[in-house]
């Protein structure tokens, strides 16, 4: 059957959701043609920059310094309980708001070591992001641990058993994305963590391409740590500050190497020595980026309406309406689908593999159509429920289709995470 416009229409009267898209800033390049890219940097929303506006007038025009005792330098915890309630399944004092992933995953990782003294193992995946891959490449290096890497198979992620495999008594932590970066494939959390366990050791999650778009339950799966980023599907904006959870049984003894005076006990003390401040907070260093936070609040808002169970929905629907227009169009074409096809394994974008993706990838980009290339020869599409249409990504397939068969791709390759 050939999927039709009129198809495509009749799903987006249907999507409940729809009415969100009001609620963003309009894009007004015309010639893009879809933009499928929110799962590297998010579309900004009207209210992000009517409060980025009023921070700027208001909160520090009028108020100026004042305004860190009266909110600023609480925001960091404020946005990580309510990012915890409304997306991770997080119990309130367990989230914070800091840094990039990058730094929040060092300090995790260094924290998770120091409370597992005597272990010599680090465990990764050989197919997990680079920045995690590079981190505890180099954590490992100045510890003198060990990595051991699991050689996984990027198209079907990490599965329970290699993880199995690759832990034992040596084990000091694991650090796994929750959904792989190029397939989508979705890693068990709750098997995995309990796995880990198991063995004694700690497990780091990297929710990057899960949080705001999946169901996530940090607590319940027995989580310790998880870092993640905001500017994806959590619409924070570009450079808008990550968040890292640590589970309220690690409080104790949680220590993080970077010893800012934004994380003492008494910031304004000016002590001759660090004394953490007790709970998530000592997980903060520098000062608190509080422009970065502004979009992120009203995203988070944004999300605790619309609802994580019923974006998760959409991005299931939108993922089998891509799978539906590929089989009809592209595979015929040399294509391949390279996400898992089950709903419940994939996350919220679907990859093709094609032999030209590199270049095919620029050709779409020239004609409107924003999608990701991903080594060595992966096109991500990126489905943002509260922001793409069935339509929109119906006029993105039938561009690829026309490209691929009729113009030879020109050198290029996409960007961001």
């Amino acid at each position: 059957m050939n999927p039709t416009l009129d198809q495509a229409e009749r799903l987006d009267a249907d999507d409940e959701l729809a009415v969100y898209r009001d609620r963003f800033v309009p894009i007004e390049d015309p010639g893009v043609v879809a933009y499928l890219d929110g799962n590297s940097l998010g579309r900004p929303l009207l209210a992000a920059a009517e409060r980025l506006q009023d921070l700027v007038r208001h909160d520090w025009g009028s108020r100026l310094i004042r305004s860190w005792e009266e909110g600023w330098l609480t925001l960091p915890e404020r946005i990580g309980d309510e990012l915890g309630r409304v997306a991770l399944g997080a119990a309130p004092g367990q989230v914070i708001v800091a840094d990039s992933t990058s730094v929040c995953l060092y300090k995790t990782v260094r924290a998770a070591l120091a409370l597992r003294a005597g272990r010599t193992e680090i465990v990764t995946d050989t197919a997990n992001f680079p920045t995690d891959r590079f981190i505890v490449d180099g954590i490992a290096e100045q510890t003198g641990h060990t990595v051991k890497w699991i050689a996984s198979d990027p198209w079907s992620g990490v599965r329970t058993e290699e993880v199995a495999a690759a832990v034992s008594e040596r084990t000091a932590v694991v650090v796994l994305s929750h959904v792989d970066y190029r397939s989508a494939a979705i890693a068990d959390m709750t098997a995995v963590s309990r796995i880990v366990h198991d063995n004694g050791g700690l497990v780091v999650w990297d929710l990057c391409h899960s949080v705001g778009v999946l169901p996530v339950e940090l607590d319940a799966a027995g989580a310790d740590f998880a870092v993640g980023c905001t500017y994806k599907f959590l619409n924070g904006g570009p450079g808008s500050p990550a968040f890292l959870y640590v589970n309220a049984r690690h409080h104790n003894d949680f220590r993080q190497p970077i010893t800012g005076w934004i994380g003492a006990a008494d910031i304004f003390g000016m002590t001759d020595r660090f004394q953490p401040a007790p709970g998530i907070r000592s997980a903060l260093s520098g000062t608190p980026t509080i422009l970065g936070m502004a979009g992120l609040e009203a995203s988070v808002a944004l999300l605790a309406e619309a609802g994580i169970p019923r974006i998760r929905a959409k991005a299931r629907a939108l993922g089998r309406w891509v799978i539906e227009l590929a089989d009809a169009w592209l595979v015929p074409l040399g294509f391949t689908v390279a996400s898992p096809r089950s709903d419940e394994k994939r996350g919220a974008h679907v990859t093709l593999r094609h032999p030209a993706a590199e270049s095919l990838s620029r050709t779409l980009i020239d004609h409107g159509v924003i999608i990701d290339f991903r080594n060595p020869d992966g096109i991500r599409i990126g489905l943002s429920p509260l922001t793409t249409g069935y339509a929109e990504v119906w006029h993105a397939m039938s561009v690829i289709r026309e490209s691929a068969r009729t113009r030879p791709a020109a050198a290029g390759s996409g960007t961001s995470r």
